[in-house]
């Protein structure tokens, strides 16, 4: 009988070339919701700040900037991996304050989901902070 074993040492050339792809495709998939959610926007700021004054949040206005520029210059910040630690931290602080202020009713599932799925990309985003941007980044941080 022959016994199998399973061999999870790290081989240098395959496994740095495989982490550098995957970091690139990690950063590009997250940054995409942010700059969908940023350009949705700024195609509809009026509903947007709406939204925003119906959450109860002060200077709404002002609060949809601060959303558009972390959704928008973030996301593409994070895509091309520029600076990808810190922005990376500030997206996920930005997500983290979304679910609370705006997905916090968790009796409602669809809410409850939203809340959850901020939260999970929020972990997402941290991994990248903890791990940097790869070889495939803008800058090297």
């Amino acid at each position: 009988m022959t016994q199998t074993t399973l061999d999870f040492a790290p081989r240098p050339a395959t496994d740095s070339h495989a982490r550098d792809i995957a970091a690139v495709a990690g950063r590009v998939l997250i940054a995409t919701i942010f700059l969908l959610s940023g350009l949705s926007k700024i195609a509809d700021p009026a509903g947007s700040i709406g939204y925003i004054a119906s959450a109860g949040l002060p200077l709404p206005t002002l609060a949809l900037a601060g959303a558009i520029a972390v959704e928008v210059l973030g996301g593409i910040a994070l895509a091309i991996g520029y600076r990808t630690r810190i922005v990376a931290l500030v997206i996920a602080a930005f997500s983290v304050a979304t679910a609370v202020f705006f997905h916090a009713a968790l009796g409602d599932q669809n809410q409850f989901i939203h809340f959850f799925k901020n939260l999970a990309i929020a972990g997402g985003l941290l991994n990248v902070f903890a791990l940097g941007g790869g070889r495939f980044a803008v800058t090297r941080d």
